[in-house]
Order: C-alpha cells, then structure tokens, then sequence
C-alpha cells in the first residue's frame, strides 16, 4: 500500500518524537493494508492520516493506541518499546473512536462523570466547563438519547477538555457537526498543538491547522513514509 506524507519540517525536526513506529505491517482478510510503514509524532505535531474508505486508518489508529495486536513491527512510547512502558502510554493517550461512545441513558454530565473517573477525578466544576465550551450549556442533565447525533458527537469531545492526555488520538471526529462544531474542534485541536499536545487524526475534513503534517495510505504498491 503506498503512503505518501508531506510536512512541516522546521516545526516538527525539532521536537523529541512522542510515539515513533518502525517497519509496521498489518495484514486483513489475506489483504495488506500497510507494510514497511514507519512514523513518528513529536510534541506539538497534528498528524492527519488519510486514505479511502477500507485503506486502513481506523485500524492504523487501534494499532497505535494498542487496541489491536494483530501487526508485525515496533513501536515506540518517548523512545521505550511500547510493552515497557505500557502503563505511562495509556495514561498519556486519550482515544476517541468513530463510535462516539456516549450512553444514550446517561446525561452529558454522568458521561462525563463515568469516563473520566476512569482515570482520576474530576470536579463537577470541570464538567460543567466542558460542556459549555462545547456548546452543551442546559443540556448537562438532559438524558442523551434526547439529544441529536451533533450534541452526542460533542459530548464525546468534551472528554478532551477534562483529559490531561498529551496526545489525542481522534478517528473521524467531524462526523455529524454543524460549522460551528467543526470550526470549534479545529480551535482545540490548535490549542492543545500550541500547548505542546499531539494529535493523530484521520478525517476526510480539509483541516485549517498551520503545519498539519499529512500521511496518506493509498491503493499502490507501498513504499516506507517517514518523518524528517
């Protein structure tokens, strides 16, 4: 499968890589979806991964957040082997899938509540600060299965504003916001960029983000992408 990535060097050369992946491989259904596949994403880096429908970016993406064990190759937490130091990688990961994720029963509120005491806990102050910041104010107590796809889409991305995370790892997470919530999304994404946060994102959205770097997996014959 073939890859190809452009950049901007002078912002990422000089940042000490998060998470690097070498000779990456991964095969579906007797299918290669990627192979020879190398990587790496530095502090302050948004990383938006394209390709077409069925080209493999969910599961590049479950592979690198260690929800899929089903690759050959390495990969790298701030320059440990992954399986060392697994426990420091998933408390500086946050994931957020295609599948939103919200319980429908549950108000924004309790949603919020429920994952993030996943982690550590969070003040209903917090709570209620996210939510409003993504456009949820008055709508913290209503059940979710009363709210529309948009407002279930931003109370899953509100998990990012209670999340002490450095790196999002976000799958199609334009799907389903108006162009307020999109132009919002693309805000915080900036803003934890800017902070020194990393992003992996994968989105058929054309992203207004200064010095996105951009990999591409394609349908021809693959050749190694990495990052200068």
């Amino acid at each position: 499968m073939d890859t190809r990535i452009s950049e901007n060097t002078e912002q990422t050369a000089s940042f000490t890589p998060v998470l690097a992946v070498d000779d990456l491989f991964c095969e579906r259904d007797e299918r290669v979806l990627f192979q020879n596949l190398s990587l790496s994403v530095a502090e302050g880096q948004v990383l938006q991964i394209k390709g077409a429908n069925g080209s493999g970016k969910t599961t590049l993406l479950r592979i690198l957040c260690g929800l899929n064990d089903n690759y050959q190759g390495i990969i790298r937490w701030r320059g440990e082997l992954l399986a060392e130091c697994f426990d420091e990688f998933r408390d500086g990961l946050l994931y957020l899938g295609h599948r939103v994720g919200v319980s429908k029963v549950l108000t924004p509120r309790e949603n919020l509540m429920w994952s993030g005491y996943l982690r550590r806990e969070i003040s209903l102050g917090a709570i209620d600060a996210a939510l409003e910041n993504l456009g949820l104010q008055g709508f913290e107590d209503s059940q979710c299965f009363t709210l529309s796809a948009g407002q279930h889409q931003r109370v899953s991305l509100a998990r990012l504003l209670v999340s002490e995370a450095r790196l999002w790892v976000l799958d199609e997470p334009f799907t389903t916001l108006d162009v307020e919530g999109v132009a919002l999304l693309e805000k915080l994404i900036r803003q934890h960029s800017s902070q020194g946060g990393s992003v992996l994102v994968t989105t058929h959205h054309a992203l207004a983000i200064e010095g996105l770097t951009e990999l591409e997996l394609g349908a021809s014959d693959y050749s190694a992408a990495t990052m200068s």
